[in-house]
Formats: structure tokens, sequence, C-alpha cells
């Protein structure tokens, strides 16, 4: 085969970013939700206006599926699918690498309170059995996405999380203030297609909300709030947003397993609730539902965490020297009975 006569293929891109392995994710799960087949055009410029980016980090990310072997470029019709993308092989991580292993397990360990506030990249290394560039790689992506920054000089140092119960509280007051103004701005205006995925992804939630996947769940409740962020066009409360749904993944993940199936049923039907009204242009009862979907989202955190505090002082008491009457001795407090 002469050189003329070899298929060309899309240039490749220099190096990988965490904006388009980010991308990378969105697309195969748009894929999936689109349900394109096989041989299926995959334009980059729906594919931008969707993700809010511009074409260049969508191309580069089409040109590492591409070098994944998932999609295929001809000069003259552009990239199209070459094998089907299934909910189980994404779920699994068929996007995957070795860098969002990486990425998911400081996430996780940072949330657990196993890595301290500075690390550096030698610290790490041996931590997670990965090389330099590889750390280096998902510090990076933590670093896109504002959750941490690099030291002047050395290391790298974790952003302010929502790692104390005051800090979660917080965090649901302002995003009353904020997403609650997205709904109040003159730009607003919802994306059609943008919401019926939305709330096609919410009824297959509650369909099969015994076998809820984690990753499922939390990119849904990330979309939504981004999108209605999204709709506003306003690129400060856009950021402020975003930006809270990346503080909250450093604790969501770890908390899931704690929420119980009706927990997920009640958070989508307010979702869809709010879609409804948003739909029908009603955005002063929209905002009303947002508030009181985000003040009893907050209500439910302290209520668990009262439930924790309490079952933790009773197995201290449990714990504690019996005294001679046959009573648990315990700290000398006045305390109303």
């Amino acid at each position: 085969m002469t050189t003329s006569e070899r298929p060309r293929r899309a240039r490749r891109p220099a190096g990988r970013t965490a904006l388009q392995s980010e991308l990378v994710r969105q697309i195969l799960a748009a894929i999936v939700e689109d349900a394109i087949p096989v041989g299926g055009a995959i334009r980059e410029l729906p594919l931008a206006q969707r993700f809010d980016v511009s074409r260049t980090p969508v191309r580069a990310a089409l040109q590492l599926l591409q070098e994944q072997g998932w999609v295929g470029f001809d000069p003259g019709r552009g990239f199209s699918l070459l094998r089907p993308v299934t909910p189980d092989a994404l779920a699994a991580g068929v996007s995957g690498s070795t860098v969002d292993d990486l990425h998911r397990a400081i996430l996780s360990d940072r949330a657990r309170g196993l890595l301290p506030m500075e690390v550096s990249e030698a610290s790490l290394m041996p931590r997670y059995g990965a090389s330099r560039g590889t750390v280096r790689r998902a510090l990076m992506r933590l670093a896109d996405d504002g959750l941490v920054r690099r030291q002047r000089g050395h290391g790298w140092r974790f952003a302010e999380a929502l790692d104390t119960p005051e800090a979660v509280v917080e965090s649901y007051r302002f995003r009353i203030v904020v997403e609650c103004a997205a709904l109040a701005e003159p730009t607003f205006r919802p994306a059609p297609s943008a919401l019926v995925r939305l709330r096609d992804q919410h009824l297959a939630i509650l369909e099969n909300v015994e076998k809820l996947d984690p990753a499922v769940w939390l990119a849904t409740n990330d979309a939504f709030h981004e999108a209605v962020a999204l709709w506003s066009h306003n690129r400060f409360l856009i950021e402020a947003v975003r930006r809270q749904n990346a503080l909250r993944r450093f604790v969501e993940r770890s908390a899931f397993q704690r929420l119980s199936p009706a927990r997920f049923v009640q958070s989508s039907r307010e979702h869809l609730a709010i879609l409804e009204a948003i739909e029908k242009d009603d955005r002063t009862w929209a905002a009303s539902l947002l508030e009181r979907h985000l003040a009893l989202a907050s209500r439910s955190y302290t209520d668990r965490q009262a439930r924790d505090a309490a079952a933790a002082e009773a197995a201290t008491a449990g714990d504690r020297p019996v005294s001679r009457a046959g009573r648990s001795a315990s700290p000398a407090r006045a305390e109303p009975r």
C-alpha cells in the first residue's frame, strides 16, 4: 500500500488534558443516551453545544476515542461510531484509564480523610503504585475541577472541601441562592433536547432504583443542577454551580451507600417536578420547588448527622466502665431528663 492509499486519520492531539478526559466520558455517555448505531455520524458542533464548550476540545476528545477504537474518521464524512457502546460497558469504564482510576481513588481517600491537605507526587506514587506521569495527570485533572492547586515550588494542596457538617450546610445555602438566581435570569432559556434527556434519565432511575449504580446517580444529579445554571447563560452562575458540583464529588461517592432507595426516588421526583415547571415556563414555581428541594436535602443531611452522633454516643457509653450500682459511668454534666 502506498502512502497515498493509506486511510487518513484525524490528527493526533499532543496531549490529554483533564477537559478532554471528561469529554471522552461525556461523549460515550451521549452515544448510549442517543442510541447512536454503529456507522452513525458523531458531529462535533452538536456535542460542543451540548457540553457548552468549543469545538476544539470536542475534536480532541473524538480523536482520543478514535485511538481507542470507538470511532472512525473519514475526511468526507467526519467521525462515526465503529462499535457499539453498551450501558454495561460504559458503567464499567470503557473510556477509563489508569488516570481515571487514580482520580477516583484520590477523591475517595481525600473524602475519607486518608490524605492530608498537602501532598506531593512522590508521596502518592508508592501509595497508589502509579508512575509520576500518571499521578501528575490525575492531579492536573483535579486541578481542572478546582479541587487541588499546585504549590509554588513543591507539591499540591487540596482546596477547602465539604469536610465538616458546617461546610456542607453552608454549601446547601449557597446553592439555594445561586441556582434559584439562575432561574430568575432574563437570559434563561432551556435547551429542549437536554430537558427531554434529563427527564428520561430520571425516569430510568425510578424504574430501576433498587439496582442504581452510584456513577449513574452522581452523573445524573450533577447534570441536572448544572443544566439549570447552563440555561441561565450567565457565565458566573455556571462557574459557581460547577465549582459546587466538583466539591460535592469529594463526599458524595462515599455517602452513596448510606442513602436509601427512597431518598433517590424522592430526589428524582423533585427534579422531575422542577423540569416540568421549567418546561411550562413557570420559573417562579420552579425556583420555589428548587429551593425546597435543596432545603430538604440539607435537612436530610443534618438529621443523618444527628443520628450518627447519637449512635456514636451510644457506642461510647457501652464501652464505659460499669459502676458498682451497675450503671455505666458517664461524664459529669447537667442534662435535662
